[in-house]
């Protein structure tokens, strides 16, 4: 008798759940995935324990009959493919067929649903086999619980993290469907407690509001563009907001969430100079193209895909946000600006004055919030951080179109210089307030732009030759890397000569390289090349750019005279972006004359 044996379909069927249901949060993922894809306008989730003793999903799609009701539990049952044909061109979130078989061998299963011509069926399954089949009145739609997940595999249990964890994967992934589909009315509860509300009008602001807080949501920019294959368009967040984590990026691709490097690094390459290093921007995006371009069958949890013709959608949505940016940008303020209500001197005390809308419901919020257990401290997930039943009185802003963007720039403000503070800051003042700028941030912009352009455009007139050559010595396989990359090295003023024995020599250099750092800069720059073993020029040209910007610029702690001071922010005025520095930082902070005053009690 042979040894290899066909396993029977309740076996397969829990290998094929070590796959798709790795914890509460997948078994959310596939049942409201399967509600999109029924056509409902109404999804409500209902968790209990973080869905390790209960998941509950109601909507009010489609529907199934009684035979596709006991169909739906079968492996490989579904009714988006039928032809091979199909597999390449897939518009709905879910299609293998496999996400409920997998469920309901791994749990505990009540089914509630009804088409809304016949009447409806009500299923049971325990372990993967039908437990009850009998009729039952149901309106239009579904009506699914999963009880007891992973009973009847207890090591998969081990390995699941703490309630507040597995809440807040679930917690994100409604939130980003929330995103996806703004015109479906989400909601999220949890022990009792409703942790998401969307009201399915459509308005992705309103979603974001809901999630990331309102004066966020105030913050986000719109932007689009379009390509001969794909369209991308959004929201994302000025300059002024960012976080620390890429994970408050949401791409959607034919309306499926995503996690894709080369988008996101393209969207971080939109910002570049205009965030701190480490830090990252808050962006909705959707991206819509043909599904013969992208392929989602590459990933059992379906998250990640793989996009065709790449090379044209990443710089169409780095130029569509870049766009954006630049017509937005203005100087942060240190405090957010508020209509001003003068007091007269008599009448001012110093007695605390009323509480805030924010402070005055805060209790209650955190109340509301610790009783449904929804204060997540283990997971870096983003959650709701300002409380979602404040009401948005906007309209939904046009988005850009691309061809209609123009480049406006905001006025940069006619200072007056006042002083410096512990030769690092300038004072300057104008009617509405005054301004600090960052005289080492400042210059850095300046010579920045000022080496970007020299970088960018390298002339061979441009050479200074060295009384002594500066030799570099390097190991055989990084020699071999440079020999490889001698022409990228050369487009930004690195003159490698091959001395042989894993020895280079430089004779010349740009004569704008700035003096006394020319070694130091030329042995950083073989440095990125080696540490990436590739070159790419442009990114090669910007480093170069910041760097050379950064060791020329004036430090902390350098004291300059007033007319210094008048060159600088005359410098900094024809910069092509003079409110933050190659970084990302700040180059100056707004403190408006009525927070002045408001620090001083004259206003309340």
């Amino acid at each position: 008798m042979g040894k290899i044996q066909i396993m029977d379909e309740w076996l397969s069927n829990k290998i094929a759940a070590g796959e798709v249901v790795e914890r509460p949060s997948s078994v959310v993922k596939e049942l409201v995935e399967n509600a999109i894809d029924a056509g409902s306008t109404s999804i409500e989730v209902f968790l209990e324990e973080a869905g390790l003793t209960s998941i509950q999903v109601t909507d009010n799609g489609g529907g199934m009959d009684e035979e596709d009701a006991l169909k739906s539990f079968s492996r490989h049952a579904t009714s988006k493919l039928s032809k091979e044909q199909d597999l390449f061109r897939i518009r709905t979130l879910g299609f293998r067929g496999e996400a409920l078989a997998s469920i309901a061998s791994v749990s505990k299963v009540n089914l509630k649903t009804s088409d809304g011509e016949h009447s409806g069926v009500e299923v049971e399954l325990d372990g993967g086999h039908v437990v009850s089949m009998k009729p039952t009145a149901f309106r239009r739609g579904t009506d699914i619980t999963v009880s007891q997940l992973f009973f009847n595999t207890p090591a998969r249990l081990k390995y699941l993290k703490t309630i507040q964890t597995e809440l807040g994967h679930s917690i994100d992934y409604m939130n980003r469907l929330a995103l996806g589909y703004p015109e479906i009315a989400f909601k999220l509860v949890h022990n009792g407690g409703t942790l998401l509300q969307t009201n399915g009008r459509g308005n992705v602001q309103q979603v974001i509001a809901a999630i990331y807080g309102v004066q966020n949501a105030k913050k986000m920019i719109t932007f689009s563009g379009e390509s001969h294959d794909y369209k991308v368009h959004g929201f994302a967040s000025l300059p002024e907001i960012t976080r620390a984590s890429k994970n408050y990026m949401s791409i959607f691709v034919n309306g499926r969430f995503v996690k894709h490097y080369l988008v996101q690094k393209a969207i971080v390459h939109a910002y570049h100079t205009y965030l701190p290093i480490e830090r990252y921007p808050i962006v909705v995006m959707y991206i819509e193209g043909d599904p013969y371009l992208t392929d989602v069958n590459v990933h059992p949890a379906k998250l990640q895909i793989r996009l065709s013709k790449e090379q044209e959608l990443l710089p169409l949505i780095e130029e569509a946000i870049r766009k954006a940016i630049r017509t937005a940008i203005h100087v942060p303020l240190a405090e957010k600006k508020e209509k001003p209500v003068r007091v007269p001197s008599e009448q001012i005390n110093l007695w605390k004055p009323a509480p805030s809308f924010n402070e005055t419901k805060m209790d209650a919020i955190v109340e509301k919030l610790t009783a449904s257990e929804s204060i997540i401290k283990e997971t870096s997930t983003p959650l709701i951080e300002e409380p979602t039943e404040i009401p948005i009185q906007w309209e939904e802003p046009e988005p850009i179109v691309q061809e209609e963007i123009q480049e406006k720039k905001e006025p940069f403000p006619q200072l007056e210089i006042v002083g410096q503070i512990h030769g690092t800051y300038i004072v300057a003042q104008m009617e509405d307030g005054f301004y600090l700028i960052d005289q080492h941030a400042a210059q850095e912009r300046i010579k920045y732009e000022y080496f970007r352009d020299k970088v960018g455009e390298v002339n061979p007139n441009e050479r200074q030759s060295l009384l002594l050559p500066l030799t570099f010595h390097y190991s055989a396989d990084e020699a071999f890397t440079l020999k490889e990359n001698l022409q990228a090295l050369e487009e930004v003023g690195v003159y490698l000569e091959d001395f042989g024995q894993s020895t280079f020599v430089v004779r010349e250099y740009p004569t704008w390289f700035p003096k006394g750092f020319e070694q130091e800069i030329i042995e950083e720059l073989i440095e990125q090349v080696l540490k990436t073993r590739k070159t790419d020029i442009k990114k090669l040209r910007e480093e170069a750019a910041i760097m050379m910007s950064c060791k020329k610029s004036i430090k902390a702690n350098y004291y300059l005279t007033k007319e210094q001071m008048v060159v600088l922010l005359d410098d900094l005025r024809k910069a092509d972006n003079p409110f933050t520095c190659p970084h990302g930082r700040p180059v100056m902070i707004h403190f408006s004359s009525y927070e002045v005053e408001k620090m001083f009690k004259r206003v309340m």
